[in-house]
Protein backbone atom coordinates (compact mmCIF):
# COMPACT_ATOMS: atom_id res chain seq x y z
CA UNK A 1 0.00 0.00 0.00
CA UNK A 2 0.45 3.55 -0.25
CA UNK A 3 3.01 4.86 2.34
CA UNK A 4 0.79 7.98 3.29
CA UNK A 5 -1.67 6.30 3.71
CA UNK A 6 -0.02 3.92 6.25
CA UNK A 7 0.78 6.71 8.21
CA UNK A 8 -2.89 7.99 8.38
CA UNK A 9 -4.06 4.68 9.67
CA UNK A 10 -0.74 3.85 11.54
CA UNK A 11 -1.34 0.30 10.41
CA UNK A 12 -1.46 -1.60 7.56
CA UNK A 13 -4.43 -3.90 8.79
CA UNK A 14 -7.94 -3.62 7.53
CA UNK A 15 -7.15 -2.26 3.73
CA UNK A 16 -10.14 -2.02 1.79
CA UNK A 17 -10.85 -1.26 -2.12
CA UNK A 18 -12.48 2.02 -1.68
CA UNK A 19 -14.53 3.63 -5.07
CA UNK A 20 -12.87 6.83 -6.12
CA UNK A 21 -15.23 9.57 -5.60
CA UNK A 22 -14.47 11.95 -9.14
CA UNK A 23 -17.32 14.15 -7.61
CA UNK A 24 -15.39 15.43 -4.56
CA UNK A 25 -12.74 17.71 -6.19
CA UNK A 26 -13.66 17.50 -9.92
CA UNK A 27 -16.77 19.16 -11.98
CA UNK A 28 -19.35 16.52 -13.07
CA UNK A 29 -19.34 15.58 -16.70
CA UNK A 30 -21.97 17.63 -18.62
CA UNK A 31 -24.95 15.50 -20.27
CA UNK A 32 -23.72 15.55 -23.85
CA UNK A 33 -20.02 13.76 -22.40
CA UNK A 34 -20.59 11.70 -19.62
CA UNK A 35 -17.58 10.49 -18.04
CA UNK A 36 -16.25 7.00 -18.27
CA UNK A 37 -12.86 5.02 -17.77
CA UNK A 38 -12.46 5.58 -21.58
CA UNK A 39 -12.55 8.99 -22.16
CA UNK A 40 -11.98 10.48 -18.33
CA UNK A 41 -13.98 13.55 -16.83
CA UNK A 42 -15.21 15.99 -18.59
CA UNK A 43 -12.66 18.85 -17.40
CA UNK A 44 -11.11 21.12 -20.03
CA UNK A 45 -7.40 20.75 -21.17
CA UNK A 46 -5.42 23.49 -19.67
CA UNK A 47 -4.72 26.44 -21.99
CA UNK A 48 -1.09 25.38 -23.00
CA UNK A 49 -1.30 24.72 -27.00
CA UNK A 50 2.69 24.20 -26.78
CA UNK A 51 2.55 21.21 -24.22
CA UNK A 52 1.29 19.11 -27.44
CA UNK A 53 3.55 20.67 -30.12
CA UNK A 54 6.71 19.92 -27.94
CA UNK A 55 9.24 18.79 -30.22
CA UNK A 56 10.81 16.40 -27.64
CA UNK A 57 7.49 15.24 -26.52
CA UNK A 58 7.60 11.44 -25.26
CA UNK A 59 11.06 11.07 -26.87
CA UNK A 60 12.97 8.08 -25.37
CA UNK A 61 16.46 8.51 -24.00
CA UNK A 62 18.06 6.33 -27.00
CA UNK A 63 16.15 8.72 -29.49
CA UNK A 64 17.43 11.23 -28.02
CA UNK A 65 20.83 9.72 -28.00
CA UNK A 66 20.09 9.24 -31.69
CA UNK A 67 19.56 12.57 -32.40
CA UNK A 68 22.70 14.05 -31.39
CA UNK A 69 24.85 11.10 -32.50
CA UNK A 70 23.19 11.64 -36.37
CA UNK A 71 23.49 15.40 -35.54
CA UNK A 72 19.97 16.54 -35.62
CA UNK A 73 20.03 17.72 -32.25
CA UNK A 74 22.76 18.69 -29.49
CA UNK A 75 22.77 18.31 -25.97
CA UNK A 76 22.72 21.88 -25.37
CA UNK A 77 19.66 22.33 -27.41
CA UNK A 78 18.01 19.44 -25.75
CA UNK A 79 18.75 21.46 -22.99
CA UNK A 80 17.20 23.94 -23.62
CA UNK A 81 13.65 22.88 -24.65
CA UNK A 82 13.50 21.44 -21.92
CA UNK A 83 14.55 24.42 -19.81
CA UNK A 84 11.67 26.19 -21.65
CA UNK A 85 8.64 23.56 -21.25
CA UNK A 86 9.43 23.96 -17.62
CA UNK A 87 8.96 28.00 -17.63
CA UNK A 88 6.04 27.88 -19.42
CA UNK A 89 4.64 24.94 -17.90
CA UNK A 90 6.17 24.79 -14.58
CA UNK A 91 4.81 28.21 -13.30
CA UNK A 92 3.17 29.01 -15.47
CA UNK A 93 0.02 27.82 -18.24
CA UNK A 94 -1.38 24.83 -15.65
CA UNK A 95 1.64 25.61 -12.84
CA UNK A 96 2.54 21.90 -12.41
CA UNK A 97 4.87 22.98 -9.38
CA UNK A 98 7.02 19.83 -10.20
CA UNK A 99 10.30 21.53 -10.56
CA UNK A 100 11.69 23.71 -7.69
CA UNK A 101 14.42 25.23 -9.62
CA UNK A 102 16.43 24.64 -12.62
CA UNK A 103 20.40 23.97 -12.66
CA UNK A 104 21.61 27.59 -13.60
CA UNK A 105 24.51 25.78 -14.80
CA UNK A 106 23.03 22.74 -16.75
CA UNK A 107 23.49 24.79 -20.07
CA UNK A 108 27.19 25.15 -19.82
CA UNK A 109 27.41 21.45 -18.65
CA UNK A 110 25.28 21.11 -21.60
CA UNK A 111 27.31 22.86 -24.33
CA UNK A 112 30.44 21.04 -22.53
CA UNK A 113 29.46 17.18 -23.41
CA UNK A 114 28.47 18.07 -26.81
CA UNK A 115 32.32 19.73 -26.99
CA UNK A 116 33.47 15.75 -25.68
CA UNK A 117 31.09 14.62 -28.38
CA UNK A 118 32.43 16.62 -31.07
CA UNK A 119 36.14 14.94 -30.42
CA UNK A 120 34.84 11.51 -30.47
CA UNK A 121 34.49 10.68 -26.66
CA UNK A 122 31.07 9.18 -26.36
CA UNK A 123 30.73 8.07 -22.06
CA UNK A 124 27.46 6.08 -22.67
CA UNK A 125 24.07 6.02 -23.49
CA UNK A 126 23.35 8.82 -20.89
CA UNK A 127 26.12 11.74 -22.35
CA UNK A 128 24.60 14.87 -23.00
CA UNK A 129 20.90 13.62 -21.30
CA UNK A 130 19.30 15.94 -19.49
CA UNK A 131 17.87 14.08 -16.04
CA UNK A 132 16.36 15.76 -13.06
CA UNK A 133 16.28 15.01 -9.35
CA UNK A 134 14.43 14.96 -6.14
CA UNK A 135 15.47 17.57 -4.07
CA UNK A 136 16.91 15.44 -0.96
CA UNK A 137 19.55 14.06 -3.52
CA UNK A 138 22.62 16.36 -2.49
CA UNK A 139 24.74 18.41 -5.61
CA UNK A 140 27.53 20.12 -4.97
CA UNK A 141 26.74 23.47 -6.94
CA UNK A 142 24.69 25.97 -7.09
CA UNK A 143 22.03 23.94 -6.11
CA UNK A 144 20.35 23.65 -2.56
CA UNK A 145 19.35 20.28 -1.07
CA UNK A 146 16.32 20.87 1.33
CA UNK A 147 14.28 17.81 1.70
CA UNK A 148 11.63 20.87 0.74
CA UNK A 149 11.79 22.15 4.24
CA UNK A 150 12.26 25.60 4.89
CA UNK A 151 14.25 24.35 7.92
CA UNK A 152 16.96 23.83 5.71
CA UNK A 153 16.64 26.78 2.71
CA UNK A 154 19.35 27.43 1.33
CA UNK A 155 21.27 24.69 2.41
CA UNK A 156 24.00 23.63 -0.28
CA UNK A 157 26.33 20.25 0.05
CA UNK A 158 29.56 20.01 0.58
CA UNK A 159 29.26 17.24 -2.27
CA UNK A 160 27.71 15.56 -4.57
CA UNK A 161 25.49 12.15 -3.57
CA UNK A 162 27.35 9.54 -4.95
CA UNK A 163 24.72 8.42 -7.23
CA UNK A 164 24.72 12.09 -8.71
CA UNK A 165 28.85 11.46 -9.44
CA UNK A 166 28.16 8.16 -11.16
CA UNK A 167 24.98 10.38 -13.52
CA UNK A 168 28.00 13.28 -13.76
CA UNK A 169 30.43 10.71 -14.95
CA UNK A 170 28.11 8.83 -17.08
CA UNK A 171 27.68 12.16 -19.19
CA UNK A 172 24.02 13.27 -17.56
CA UNK A 173 22.99 17.03 -17.36
CA UNK A 174 21.54 17.50 -13.60
CA UNK A 175 19.01 19.56 -15.20
CA UNK A 176 17.91 20.77 -11.71
CA UNK A 177 15.86 19.77 -8.80
CA UNK A 178 12.16 18.65 -8.17
CA UNK A 179 9.58 19.07 -5.50
CA UNK A 180 8.18 16.56 -3.43
CA UNK A 181 6.58 16.19 -0.20
CA UNK A 182 8.30 17.51 3.04
CA UNK A 183 10.97 15.27 4.48
CA UNK A 184 10.04 12.64 2.12
CA UNK A 185 6.09 12.87 3.91
CA UNK A 186 7.82 11.97 7.06
CA UNK A 187 6.28 14.98 8.97
CA UNK A 188 2.68 14.50 9.97
CA UNK A 189 0.09 12.02 10.11
CA UNK A 190 -2.44 14.25 8.22
CA UNK A 191 0.30 15.52 5.69
CA UNK A 192 -0.76 15.89 1.76
CA UNK A 193 1.71 14.13 -0.87
CA UNK A 194 3.56 16.92 -2.94
CA UNK A 195 2.98 19.73 -0.41
CA UNK A 196 6.43 21.52 0.88
CA UNK A 197 6.73 24.56 2.60
CA UNK A 198 9.66 25.59 0.44
CA UNK A 199 7.77 24.45 -2.89
CA UNK A 200 3.82 24.62 -2.34
CA UNK A 201 1.96 21.60 -3.94
CA UNK A 202 2.60 19.81 -6.71
CA UNK A 203 -0.48 18.86 -9.11
CA UNK A 204 -0.73 15.29 -10.93
CA UNK A 205 -0.53 16.31 -15.16
CA UNK A 206 -3.45 14.03 -15.93
CA UNK A 207 -6.20 15.83 -13.95
CA UNK A 208 -5.06 18.24 -11.86
CA UNK A 209 -6.56 18.52 -8.55
CA UNK A 210 -5.60 14.98 -7.94
CA UNK A 211 -2.67 14.21 -5.79
CA UNK A 212 0.83 13.37 -8.00
CA UNK A 213 1.23 11.55 -4.85
CA UNK A 214 4.40 10.30 -3.15
CA UNK A 215 6.95 11.95 -1.63
CA UNK A 216 8.59 11.83 -5.01
CA UNK A 217 6.10 13.49 -6.43
CA UNK A 218 7.80 16.35 -8.36
CA UNK A 219 10.09 13.60 -10.05
CA UNK A 220 6.92 12.00 -11.11
CA UNK A 221 4.89 14.75 -12.32
CA UNK A 222 8.07 16.04 -14.50
CA UNK A 223 8.87 13.12 -16.21
CA UNK A 224 5.29 12.35 -17.03
CA UNK A 225 5.03 16.13 -18.25
CA UNK A 226 7.91 15.78 -20.16
CA UNK A 227 10.13 18.19 -18.30
CA UNK A 228 13.08 15.89 -18.94
CA UNK A 229 14.30 12.88 -20.66
CA UNK A 230 13.98 11.41 -17.37
CA UNK A 231 13.70 11.66 -13.37
CA UNK A 232 15.14 10.49 -9.67
CA UNK A 233 13.12 9.76 -7.14
CA UNK A 234 13.72 7.99 -3.83
CA UNK A 235 11.39 5.65 -2.18
CA UNK A 236 11.32 4.24 1.40
CA UNK A 237 7.61 2.73 0.69
CA UNK A 238 5.88 3.59 -2.24
CA UNK A 239 7.44 6.98 -2.88
CA UNK A 240 9.01 5.53 -6.46
CA UNK A 241 6.28 3.26 -7.41
CA UNK A 242 2.81 5.51 -5.93
CA UNK A 243 3.73 8.68 -8.24
CA UNK A 244 5.09 6.78 -10.86
CA UNK A 245 1.60 4.73 -11.24
CA UNK A 246 -0.10 7.81 -10.80
CA UNK A 247 1.89 9.50 -13.40
CA UNK A 248 1.85 6.80 -15.66
CA UNK A 249 5.43 6.49 -15.73
CA UNK A 250 7.78 3.13 -14.98
CA UNK A 251 9.51 3.41 -11.34
CA UNK A 252 11.53 1.22 -10.13
CA UNK A 253 12.74 0.70 -6.66
CA UNK A 254 16.21 -1.28 -6.78
CA UNK A 255 17.29 -3.69 -3.99
CA UNK A 256 18.44 -1.53 -1.47
CA UNK A 257 22.06 -1.51 -1.52
CA UNK A 258 22.40 -1.64 -5.31
CA UNK A 259 22.27 2.29 -5.95
CA UNK A 260 24.25 3.81 -3.04
CA UNK A 261 22.21 6.42 -0.74
CA UNK A 262 25.39 8.18 0.75
CA UNK A 263 24.73 11.97 0.16
CA UNK A 264 20.72 11.80 0.16
CA UNK A 265 18.61 12.76 3.18
CA UNK A 266 16.89 9.57 4.78
CA UNK A 267 14.17 8.42 6.57
CA UNK A 268 15.85 4.89 6.98
CA UNK A 269 18.97 2.85 7.26
CA UNK A 270 17.25 -0.44 5.64
CA UNK A 271 14.30 0.59 3.05
CA UNK A 272 15.72 3.68 1.58
CA UNK A 273 16.83 3.62 -2.07
CA UNK A 274 16.73 5.94 -5.21
CA UNK A 275 15.52 5.11 -8.38
CA UNK A 276 14.52 5.69 -11.85
CA UNK A 277 11.53 7.07 -12.84
CA UNK A 278 10.81 7.34 -16.90
CA UNK A 279 8.21 6.80 -19.02
CA UNK A 280 9.34 3.52 -21.20
CA UNK A 281 11.12 -0.20 -19.18
CA UNK A 282 14.11 0.50 -21.93
CA UNK A 283 14.65 4.52 -20.12
CA UNK A 284 14.56 2.87 -16.77
CA UNK A 285 17.34 -0.16 -17.62
CA UNK A 286 19.61 2.14 -19.42
CA UNK A 287 19.35 4.86 -16.13
CA UNK A 288 19.42 1.72 -13.61
CA UNK A 289 23.43 0.02 -14.17
CA UNK A 290 25.42 3.14 -14.56
CA UNK A 291 24.77 4.91 -11.45
CA UNK A 292 25.10 1.01 -9.30
CA UNK A 293 27.82 0.07 -7.43
CA UNK A 294 29.69 -0.22 -4.02
CA UNK A 295 30.51 2.95 -2.06
CA UNK A 296 32.53 2.90 0.98
CA UNK A 297 30.15 5.69 2.35
CA UNK A 298 27.06 3.47 2.17
CA UNK A 299 27.63 -0.33 4.16
CA UNK A 300 24.37 -1.57 2.10
CA UNK A 301 26.29 -1.71 -1.10
CA UNK A 302 28.50 -4.22 0.53
CA UNK A 303 25.78 -6.54 -0.34
CA UNK A 304 25.01 -5.51 -3.61
CA UNK A 305 28.72 -5.96 -4.50
CA UNK A 306 28.95 -8.08 -8.12
CA UNK A 307 25.33 -7.85 -8.27
CA UNK A 308 24.97 -5.39 -10.75
CA UNK A 309 24.19 -6.45 -14.17
CA UNK A 310 26.46 -4.54 -16.78
CA UNK A 311 23.55 -3.98 -19.27
CA UNK A 312 20.01 -4.26 -18.00
CA UNK A 313 18.69 -3.79 -21.70
CA UNK A 314 19.87 -7.52 -22.19
CA UNK A 315 16.78 -8.62 -20.09
CA UNK A 316 14.13 -6.57 -22.28
CA UNK A 317 12.83 -9.22 -24.39
CA UNK A 318 9.26 -9.06 -26.21
CA UNK A 319 8.99 -12.85 -25.45
CA UNK A 320 9.97 -12.48 -21.32
CA UNK A 321 7.09 -13.79 -20.33
CA UNK A 322 6.72 -16.63 -22.01
CA UNK A 323 6.76 -19.74 -19.61
CA UNK A 324 6.82 -17.65 -16.76
CA UNK A 325 4.93 -18.14 -13.52
CA UNK A 326 3.37 -15.03 -11.94
CA UNK A 327 1.58 -14.97 -8.62
CA UNK A 328 -1.20 -12.49 -8.38
CA UNK A 329 -2.28 -10.88 -5.16
CA UNK A 330 -5.70 -12.67 -4.23
CA UNK A 331 -6.68 -9.44 -2.38
CA UNK A 332 -6.67 -7.31 -5.63
CA UNK A 333 -8.94 -9.11 -7.86
CA UNK A 334 -12.11 -8.42 -5.98
CA UNK A 335 -13.53 -4.98 -4.77
CA UNK A 336 -14.84 -1.74 -5.86
CA UNK A 337 -11.79 0.27 -6.74
CA UNK A 338 -11.79 1.36 -10.66
CA UNK A 339 -7.85 -0.67 -10.53
CA UNK A 340 -9.65 -3.80 -10.52
CA UNK A 341 -11.08 -4.19 -14.16
CA UNK A 342 -7.92 -2.42 -15.33
CA UNK A 343 -5.75 -5.67 -13.06
CA UNK A 344 -7.99 -8.10 -14.73
CA UNK A 345 -7.21 -7.19 -18.55
CA UNK A 346 -3.51 -6.93 -17.82
CA UNK A 347 -3.68 -10.22 -16.60
CA UNK A 348 -5.35 -11.46 -19.85
CA UNK A 349 -2.39 -9.42 -21.54
CA UNK A 350 0.32 -11.76 -19.28
CA UNK A 351 -1.54 -14.96 -20.13
CA UNK A 352 -1.55 -14.25 -24.06
CA UNK A 353 2.34 -13.63 -23.80
CA UNK A 354 2.53 -17.02 -22.65
CA UNK A 355 2.96 -16.68 -18.54
CA UNK A 356 0.71 -18.65 -16.29
CA UNK A 357 -1.13 -16.68 -13.28
CA UNK A 358 -1.21 -18.22 -9.60
CA UNK A 359 -3.32 -16.39 -7.01
CA UNK A 360 -1.12 -15.75 -3.86
CA UNK A 361 -1.80 -14.01 -0.61
CA UNK A 362 1.32 -11.90 0.31
CA UNK A 363 -0.81 -9.07 2.26
CA UNK A 364 -2.23 -11.57 4.83
CA UNK A 365 1.40 -12.48 5.57
CA UNK A 366 2.92 -8.68 5.40
CA UNK A 367 -0.10 -6.42 6.32
CA UNK A 368 0.39 -7.47 10.53
CA UNK A 369 3.98 -5.97 9.88
CA UNK A 370 2.67 -2.52 9.32
CA UNK A 371 3.07 -1.33 12.47
CA UNK A 372 7.02 -2.85 12.91
CA UNK A 373 7.59 -1.29 9.92
CA UNK A 374 6.63 2.15 11.33
CA UNK A 375 8.50 1.65 14.68
CA UNK A 376 11.61 1.06 12.47
CA UNK A 377 11.05 4.16 10.14
CA UNK A 378 10.50 6.41 13.75
CA UNK A 379 13.97 5.11 15.28
CA UNK A 380 15.96 4.95 11.67
CA UNK A 381 14.94 8.82 11.25
CA UNK A 382 15.87 10.53 13.85
CA UNK A 383 19.45 7.92 14.04
CA UNK A 384 19.66 8.89 9.65
CA UNK A 385 18.54 12.79 9.96
CA UNK A 386 20.91 13.43 13.03
CA UNK A 387 23.71 12.06 11.04
CA UNK A 388 23.03 13.94 8.19
CA UNK A 389 23.26 17.25 9.61
CA UNK A 390 26.07 16.88 11.52
CA UNK A 391 27.86 17.36 8.84
CA UNK A 392 26.15 19.03 6.13
CA UNK A 393 26.75 22.46 7.08
CA UNK A 394 23.16 23.62 7.77
CA UNK A 395 21.88 25.84 9.41
CA UNK A 396 20.13 23.68 11.47
CA UNK A 397 22.13 20.52 13.03
CA UNK A 398 19.82 17.80 14.59
CA UNK A 399 16.02 16.67 14.08
CA UNK A 400 15.64 18.95 17.54
CA UNK A 401 17.02 22.22 15.49
CA UNK A 402 14.36 21.32 13.09
CA UNK A 403 11.13 20.89 15.20
CA UNK A 404 12.22 24.07 16.63
CA UNK A 405 12.80 25.92 13.68
CA UNK A 406 8.89 24.74 12.62
CA UNK A 407 7.68 25.56 16.20
CA UNK A 408 9.26 29.22 15.72
CA UNK A 409 8.00 29.39 11.92
CA UNK A 410 4.75 27.44 12.30
CA UNK A 411 2.76 30.06 9.99
CA UNK A 412 5.06 29.26 7.09
CA UNK A 413 6.68 25.91 8.12
CA UNK A 414 3.24 24.23 9.24
CA UNK A 415 -0.01 26.34 7.56
CA UNK A 416 -1.92 22.77 7.05
CA UNK A 417 -0.57 20.11 9.01
CA UNK A 418 1.84 19.86 11.90
CA UNK A 419 4.95 17.41 12.35
CA UNK A 420 3.86 14.78 14.81
CA UNK A 421 5.94 11.75 13.24
CA UNK A 422 9.31 14.36 13.37
CA UNK A 423 8.13 14.70 17.23
CA UNK A 424 7.34 10.94 17.95
CA UNK A 425 10.87 9.70 16.40
CA UNK A 426 12.62 12.76 18.32
CA UNK A 427 11.10 11.23 21.74
CA UNK A 428 12.63 7.47 20.99
CA UNK A 429 16.24 6.21 21.73
CA UNK A 430 19.27 4.85 19.53
CA UNK A 431 19.03 2.00 17.38
CA UNK A 432 20.45 -0.03 20.01
CA UNK A 433 17.06 -0.43 21.94
CA UNK A 434 15.45 -3.40 21.91
CA UNK A 435 12.38 -2.54 20.79
CA UNK A 436 13.87 -0.95 17.57
CA UNK A 437 15.83 -4.17 17.12
CA UNK A 438 12.52 -6.20 17.74
CA UNK A 439 10.87 -3.95 15.63
CA UNK A 440 13.25 -4.15 12.40
CA UNK A 441 13.05 -8.05 13.17
CA UNK A 442 9.59 -8.57 12.74
CA UNK A 443 9.19 -5.89 9.53
CA UNK A 444 12.49 -6.99 7.49
CA UNK A 445 12.84 -10.57 8.38
CA UNK A 446 9.10 -11.23 8.59
CA UNK A 447 8.86 -9.73 5.02
CA UNK A 448 11.36 -11.21 3.45
CA UNK A 449 10.80 -14.73 4.93
CA UNK A 450 6.49 -13.97 3.62
CA UNK A 451 7.84 -13.11 -0.24
CA UNK A 452 11.16 -15.97 -0.16
CA UNK A 453 8.19 -18.22 1.09
CA UNK A 454 5.74 -17.35 -1.42
CA UNK A 455 7.52 -16.96 -4.73
CA UNK A 456 9.68 -20.71 -4.09
CA UNK A 457 6.43 -22.35 -2.86
CA UNK A 458 5.05 -21.51 -6.26
CA UNK A 459 8.02 -21.28 -8.38
CA UNK A 460 7.60 -17.79 -9.12
CA UNK A 461 9.29 -15.62 -11.10
CA UNK A 462 7.77 -12.53 -9.68
CA UNK A 463 4.38 -11.44 -8.23
CA UNK A 464 2.10 -8.58 -9.56
CA UNK A 465 -0.21 -6.48 -8.25
CA UNK A 466 -1.86 -3.42 -8.35
CA UNK A 467 0.78 -0.37 -7.79
CA UNK A 468 -2.07 1.52 -5.73
CA UNK A 469 -5.36 3.14 -6.65
CA UNK A 470 -6.03 6.22 -8.98
CA UNK A 471 -4.94 9.38 -7.41
CA UNK A 472 -7.35 10.91 -4.68
CA UNK A 473 -8.31 14.36 -4.35
CA UNK A 474 -5.58 17.36 -3.56
CA UNK A 475 -6.67 18.19 0.30
CA UNK A 476 -4.68 20.64 2.41
CA UNK A 477 -7.01 20.53 5.11
CA UNK A 478 -7.63 16.81 5.47
CA UNK A 479 -4.48 15.45 3.99
CA UNK A 480 -4.24 12.10 1.82
CA UNK A 481 -7.29 10.33 1.62
CA UNK A 482 -7.07 6.51 2.60
CA UNK A 483 -8.33 3.38 1.01
CA UNK A 484 -7.95 1.97 -2.18
CA UNK A 485 -5.63 -1.33 -3.37
CA UNK A 486 -1.66 -0.71 -3.44
CA UNK A 487 1.14 -3.22 -2.79
CA UNK A 488 4.39 -1.05 -2.03
CA UNK A 489 4.86 -2.55 1.92
CA UNK A 490 5.93 -5.72 0.88
CA UNK A 491 8.98 -5.00 -1.33
CA UNK A 492 9.86 -2.26 0.79
CA UNK A 493 10.37 -4.07 4.22
CA UNK A 494 12.42 -6.55 2.44
CA UNK A 495 14.26 -4.32 0.93
CA UNK A 496 13.22 -6.27 -2.54
CA UNK A 497 12.94 -4.73 -6.14
CA UNK A 498 9.69 -3.61 -7.32
CA UNK A 499 9.08 -2.32 -10.53
CA UNK A 500 5.87 -0.48 -11.44
CA UNK A 501 4.35 -0.05 -15.47
CA UNK A 502 1.66 1.82 -16.70
CA UNK A 503 -1.75 -0.53 -16.97
CA UNK A 504 -4.26 2.33 -18.09
CA UNK A 505 -6.44 4.38 -16.55
CA UNK A 506 -9.20 5.11 -15.16
CA UNK A 507 -11.10 8.33 -15.42
CA UNK A 508 -8.23 9.51 -17.16
CA UNK A 509 -6.08 8.88 -14.31
CA UNK A 510 -3.14 6.30 -14.98
CA UNK A 511 -2.93 3.08 -12.74
CA UNK A 512 0.93 0.73 -12.62
CA UNK A 513 1.07 -2.63 -12.56
CA UNK A 514 3.28 -3.91 -9.98
CA UNK A 515 6.43 -6.86 -10.24
CA UNK A 516 7.73 -7.41 -7.19
CA UNK A 517 10.80 -10.12 -6.88
CA UNK A 518 13.38 -11.64 -4.92
CA UNK A 519 16.96 -9.49 -3.88
CA UNK A 520 18.86 -8.31 -7.36
CA UNK A 521 16.28 -9.91 -9.79
CA UNK A 522 15.66 -6.15 -11.23
CA UNK A 523 16.84 -7.24 -14.51
CA UNK A 524 14.25 -10.32 -15.26
CA UNK A 525 12.00 -7.80 -13.32
CA UNK A 526 12.70 -5.41 -16.22
CA UNK A 527 12.46 -7.78 -18.53
CA UNK A 528 8.97 -9.02 -17.68
CA UNK A 529 7.84 -5.27 -17.50
CA UNK A 530 9.22 -4.67 -20.97
CA UNK A 531 7.39 -7.75 -22.47
CA UNK A 532 4.21 -6.39 -20.87
CA UNK A 533 4.37 -3.23 -21.83
CA UNK A 534 5.44 -3.88 -25.38
CA UNK A 535 2.13 -5.99 -25.38
CA UNK A 536 -0.10 -3.28 -23.41
CA UNK A 537 1.01 -0.02 -24.71
CA UNK A 538 -0.61 1.67 -21.85
CA UNK A 539 1.71 4.80 -21.82
CA UNK A 540 -0.16 7.63 -22.84
CA UNK A 541 1.14 11.51 -22.16
CA UNK A 542 -0.64 13.97 -19.59
CA UNK A 543 -2.87 16.96 -20.95
CA UNK A 544 -3.29 18.97 -17.48
CA UNK A 545 -6.91 18.66 -17.59
CA UNK A 546 -8.54 21.10 -14.72
CA UNK A 547 -9.75 22.43 -12.81
CA UNK A 548 -7.05 23.98 -11.28
CA UNK A 549 -5.61 24.30 -7.33
CA UNK A 550 -4.42 27.44 -5.74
Amino acid sequence: MNRRIFLRQGSLTGLSLSVLSLAACSSPAPADRAATPETGPAAPAAEAPEAADFPLLELTLAELQAKMTHGEMTSRGITELYLNRIQALNRQGPKLNAVLLTNPEALALAHALDQERKEGKIRGPLHGIPILLKDNIDTADQQPTTAGSLALAGHKAKQDAFIVQKLRAAGAVVLGKTNLSEWANFRSTRSTSGWSSVGGQTKNPYILDRTPSGSSAGSGAAAAANFCAAAIGTETDGSIVSPASCSGLVGVKPTVGLWSRAGIIPISATQDTAGPMTRTVHDAALLLGPLAGPDPRDPATKAGTGQAAPDYTAFLKTDALKGRRLGVEKGHLTGSSEAVPLLLAALEVLKAQGATIVEVEVEKLTDPLGQAEYDVLLYEFKDGVNQYLATAGAPVKTLADVIQFNTANKDKAMPFFQQEILEASQKLGDLKTPAYQAALKKSHQGARAALDGVLQKNRLSAIVAITNAPARCIDLINGDSGGGPGFSSPAAMAGYPHVTVPMGQAYGLPVGLSFVGAAWQEGPLLGLAYAYEQASKKRAAPEFKGPFVG
